[in-house]
C-alpha cells in the first residue's frame, strides 16, 4: 500500500498538542511533590486531585463528542479546550494551598474534556482508514515529544537557571498560548453534513462489537491509574526532586520515537494483538516497579513504561473510529473518553487508598492483576470489520 502524506489538519495538531504538552509536563512531574512537601497534600490527596479531575474531563469529552457530530466545525471545541489549559496553568503556579491545585487541574481537564474526542473525531473525518493507525500514532508521537521538551525545560528552569517551582510554572504558559494562536490562524477544517439532528440525540445506533471494545478498554483503564502515583513512589526511595524530570522524560523518548511507526503497524495487522502486547507488558512493569530502589533502576523502569502506551494508543484510537458510522465519531470518542476516564478516576482512588493504606506493592499488584484482565477481555472482543 503506498504511502500518502498525512493530512494538514493532522500535522497541525500534533504540533498543538506537542506545544501544549510540553507546557503541561514542565508542571506535571514536579505537581506530586509540590502538592505534598510545598502544599502539605496526603498521598490520598494527590489521588484525589488527579482522579477527580481526569474523571470530570471524560464526562465533558462525552458532551462535547456528541455535540460536535451536530455541528458543521468541530474547531470551536479544540480551541476553546486548549485555551483553558494554558489559562489554568497560571492558577497553580499561584496556589497557596491544595484545593486551589485541585481548581486549577479541574479548569485544564475542563479544556481538555472539551477538545478531545472532537479532535479525534476530526482526526477521523480527514483521514481514511487505511491510514488512521498511522495518523493517530503521529499525533501521539508529537504529544509525546511535548512530554520530554517539557520535563527538560523544567530541568533547565530548576538546576541551572536556579528557578523556583512556582516561576517556573508560570512560564509553563507560554508554549500553551503559542498552541492556541496557531489553532486559531492555521487550523482548516472542511465542513460537514449535518442534519436535523441538532435537537435529538437519536444518532445511528453504535454497534454491539463497540460497545465490546469499549468495556475492554474500560476495565484496563481500570488499571491505569494515574502516573504521578510512579513519580511519588521514586521520590519516595530516594530520588531527588529535579531528576524526576527526566525520569519522565526518557519515559516519553521511547513514546515520541516509535508511536508512528506502531500505529501504522496497527493498520497491517489486526488492532486488538498491540493491545494485547501493550497491556501485558503493562502488567508485568506495573509488578515490577514496588522493587526499584536506585535512580538507574527506576529509569530503566520508566523506558520500559513506554513500551505498553507505544503499542496501544494509537491502536486503540484507530479501533474505535473503525467501529462506528461516520455521522457518529464525536459520540463514539465521547463515550470512550468517558468510560476511561470514570474508570482511571475509580483506579486512581483505588490505587491512592491501597498505596497509603496497605502498601505500593499491594496497590500495583491490584493494577497488574486488572491489566491482566483487560487482556482476557480483548481478546473476547469480535474483530472489527474493514468499513
Amino acid at each position: 500500500m503506498p504511502r500518502t502524506k498525512l493530512q494538514p489538519q493532522v500535522i497541525l495538531l500534533g504540533i498543538v498538542s506537542l506545544l501544549n504538552d510540553a507546557a503541561s509536563e514542565m508542571i506535571y512531574p514536579l505537581l506530586p511533590v509540590f502538592l505534598t512537601a510545598t502544599l502539605g497534600a496526603t498521598p490520598a490527596v494527590v489521588g484525589l486531585i488527579e482522579g477527580l479531575a481526569d474523571g470530570l474531563a471524560s464526562i465533558l469529552k462525552y458532551f462535547a463528542g456528541a455535540w460536535s457530530d451536530r455541528m458543521p466545525r468541530r474547531k470551536p471545541f479544540v480551541a476553546t479546550g486548549y485555551a483553558l489549559a494554558a489559562g489554568s496553568r497560571a492558577l497553580i503556579a499561584a496556589a497557596g494551598a491544595w484545593p486551589l491545585v485541585l481548581a486549577a487541574r479541574l479548569i485544564d481537564r475542563t479544556g481538555k474534556g472539551i477538545r478531545s474526542a472532537p479532535r479525534d473525531a476530526m482526526i477521523s473525518d480527514v483521514t481514511p482508514r487505511e491510514q488512521r493507525g498511522r495518523a493517530f500514532g503521529f499525533h501521539r508521537a508529537l504529544d509525546h515529544t511535548g512530554a520530554i521538551v517539557g520535563p527538560l525545560l523544567a530541568m533547565l528552569a530548576l538546576d541551572v537557571a536556579h528557578w523556583t517551582l512556582r516561576r517556573t510554572f508560570y512560564v509553563s504558559v507560554i508554549p500553551g498560548a503559542i498552541g492556541v494562536v496557531l489553532i486559531a490562524w492555521l487550523l482548516r477544517e472542511p465542513a460537514r453534513e449535518t442534519t436535523s439532528r441538532l435537537a435529538t440525540d437519536s444518532a445511528t445506533p453504535l454497534p454491539p462489537v463497540f460497545r465490546q471494545a469499549l468495556a475492554a478498554i474500560a476495565l484496563f483503564s481500570l488499571a491505569n491509574s494515574s502516573d504521578a502515583f510512579l513519580l511519588l513512589q521514586a521520590h519516595a526511595a530516594g530520588v531527588s526532586t529535579a531528576m524526576l524530570p527526566a525520569l519522565w522524560a526518557a519515559h516519553h523518548v521511547i513514546k515520541s520515537l516509535f508511536s508512528t511507526r506502531a500505529g501504522a503497524l496497527s493498520d497491517r495487522i489486526d488492532r486488538r494483538y498491540l493491545l494485547v502486547a501493550g497491556w501485558t507488558s503493562y502488567a508485568i512493569l506495573y509488578a515490577i516497579f514496588p522493587f526499584a530502589r536506585s535512580l538507574a533502576f527506576f529509569l530503566v523502569l520508566f523506558i520500559l513504561y513506554a513500551i505498553p502506551f507505544t503499542l496501544a494508543e494509537g491502536a486503540e484510537r484507530a479501533w474505535i473510529a473503525d467501529l462506528v458510522p461516520a455521522d457518529a465519531r464525536g459520540k463514539s470518542f465521547g463515550l470512550y473518553y468517558l468510560a476511561n476516564g470514570l474508570c482511571v478516576l475509580a483506579g486512581t482512588m483505588l490505587f491512592g487508598v491501597l498505596y497509603e493504606r496497605c502498601s505500593p506493592r499491594v496497590a500495583f499488584d491490584t493494577g497488574a492483576a486488572l491489566a491482566l484482565a483487560a487482556v482476557v477481555a480483548v481478546l473476547l472482543t469480535r474483530r472489527a470489520r474493514t468499513s
